[in-house]
């Protein structure tokens, strides 16, 4: 059986021929009553290889230039349909994919490529051929987004997704407002959200929330934190030491390191209180020396400081690589893993990682990964390569879009549809638009092992139930 192939952006998704659409069709789309599913139905396969979700580092947005005023005209006689689909052309619910499909930067190329796979792959298997997906080359920019976002418009778009980028996004808002057109877009930063953007990705602060709940539930009360020197440190350290005041513990120590090696030992150093512990252990040495104490100093003698920490959890948000040569430097200036609980963010929601003995029993916020592992091994089987980890992403919004165009036209993609309470059930677990355009998601809390992460604490299936403490 034929699996679905990349196509490249400038060729739209026209419909499938039903006998081959049928084969890939792996769950049904629910009501929207409660939780809209729209994740695969069959049983999990080993663990796959999935890479962690990046940083998204953003500058802040830009002033974009101006430009015309008035929105794009919408005149139905210049809606965008493909050949073979005139007969449908009133029924139609055309949805623009607006991705840096030619970023100067390959890493954002093949990271659209890919979003773009995972959005074609949820409409192969939710066979809805009145959803045609228009996808639109941003080149990564403000200007570019803008003028993507009017061709969709004046093309008939009902429904924006995408753009990646804040900046993207902060252009593509006026354009879409003025067309009364909905944007859901991939960006982290908050920022951007409102006036009819909607931001489905993992937001940083709702990491933090989650994490620091589960741990002040837990007995743990005193917190320090290591954050990067960059846009996403200063973001997830701000709402860290909010999150910590809030749930009435506190903060002994923080300390922020660029990216380099040489600094990150100097923070390392300075928030593991090592020179003062290192010099208590000397001056034990003498007192046990002057005394005559030989059994003492015996018991010293493979020590390099004396006495512990004053916290009882260290909160660590970084991934990849940078978290690999982090993490081994708290052992080794003496913060011990097994007395100081490791805390990360969904950046550690990475296999990588699992080998990291100092990382052994750590704890992290991370969607549900059962629906997630599905849709990887659904993806590798499509497009013979494993996706980067925010492809569901694209994904989801699909599905969504499936999910609510069975609703009568001009009911389909209003603000009270997009932002129903109950929410909706991706393959990245429960989520739902705040009216600010911000998302809110049901996260499972992970404990790290070398034979993989273990759920210590479930996901929530409903924004009605919490989860257990």
């Amino acid at each position: 059986m034929a699996a679905p192939t990349h196509k490249s952006p400038s060729t739209f998704m026209s419909g499938l021929k039903s006998g081959v659409r049928a084969a890939l069709v792996f769950g049904a789309l629910l009501g929207l009553s409660a939780c809209a599913g729209f994740g695969g139905g069959e049983a999990p396969p080993p663990r796959p290889v999935v890479q962690a979700p990046p940083p998204v580092i953003e500058p802040a947005p830009q002033p974009v230039p101006a430009r015309p005023a008035g929105p794009p005209a919408r005149d139905e006689a210049n809606f965008f349909t493909p050949k073979g689909m005139e007969a449908r052309a009133g029924s139609l619910v055309r949805v623009a994919l607006l991705l840096p499909f030619n970023s100067p930067r390959a890493e954002v190329r093949t990271l659209s490529n890919s979003l773009y796979n995972a959005a074609q792959l949820a409409l192969f298997e939710f066979n809805n051929p009145d959803i045609l997906l228009m996808p639109k080359a941003t080149g990564g920019s403000a200007a570019g987004a803008r003028a993507a976002a009017e061709e969709a418009i004046r093309e008939g778009a009902d429904l924006i997704i995408g753009p990646l980028f804040a900046e993207e996004v902060t252009a593509v808002a006026p354009v879409a407002q003025g067309s009364s057109v909905p944007v859901v877009a991939f960006s982290t930063d908050q920022r951007v959200a409102g006036n009819g953007v909607y931001l489905l990705s993992f937001p940083p602060d709702e990491d933090v929330s989650r994490i620091v709940d589960y741990a002040v539930t837990h007995g743990f009360t005193s917190f320090a934190a290591l954050f990067p020197q960059n846009d996403y440190g200063e973001r997830v350290g701000s709402v860290f030491r909010q999150a910590v005041a809030e749930r009435g513990s506190h903060i002994v120590a923080v300390d922020t390191y660029p990216a380099n090696g040489a600094s990150m030992n100097a923070a390392v150093e300075r928030i593991a209180n090592y020179a003062a512990r290192k010099g208590a252990l000397v001056a034990r040495r003498a007192e046990l020396k002057k005394a005559g104490d030989v059994q003492g100093l015996k018991a010293l003698e493979k020590r390099d400081t004396i006495g512990d920490v004053t916290y009882q959890a260290v909160f660590l948000p970084e991934g990849g690589q940078q978290l690999k040569a982090l993490a081994p430097l708290l052992p080794y200036y003496d913060v011990d893993p097994r007395k100081v609980k490791f805390l990360g963010t969904g950046l550690w929601d990475d296999p990588s990682l699992e080998r990291e003995p100092s990382l052994e029993a750590g704890w992290y916020p991370a969607p549900p990964p059962e629906a997630h592992a599905q849709f990887v091994a659904r993806y590798i089987r499509a497009y013979g390569g494993t996706p980067p980890r925010i492809a569901s992403l694209a994904y989801d919004a699909v599905s969504l879009t499936v999910a609510l165009s069975s609703r009568l036209e001009g009911q389909r993609f209003t603000s009270a549809a997009l932002t129903t309470p109950d929410g909706f059930a991706g393959v990245d677990g429960i989520f739902r638009f705040l009216p600010d355009g911000r998302t809110e998601r049901g996260l499972a809390i992970m404990e790290m092992h070398s034979s993989g992460p273990v759920v210590i604490d479930p996901a929530p299936a409903s924004f009605n139930v919490p989860p257990s403490l």
